[in-house]
């Protein structure tokens, strides 16, 4: 039995940080931000519109 993948996973560009990649949750469209810093750590949020709302990928 074949899972299909839950997460689709891009690399962008963003200052300061060596590792950029904005992840988007294929059944709800959500899409969240990991930054990893070398050694500093790394952070993972969700991306909001303007209004505070879930960024949504269309």
């Amino acid at each position: 039995m074949s899972k299909e993948i839950r997460f689709e996973v891009e690399s962008v560009n963003a200052k300061g940080a060596t590792l950029a990649n904005v992840i988007t949750d294929k059944e709800t469209g959500v899409q969240y931000l990991l930054a990893i810093y070398p050694n500093m750590g790394s952070g993972l949020t969700v991306l909001v519109d303007a209004d505070g709302k879930p960024l949504l990928k269309k």
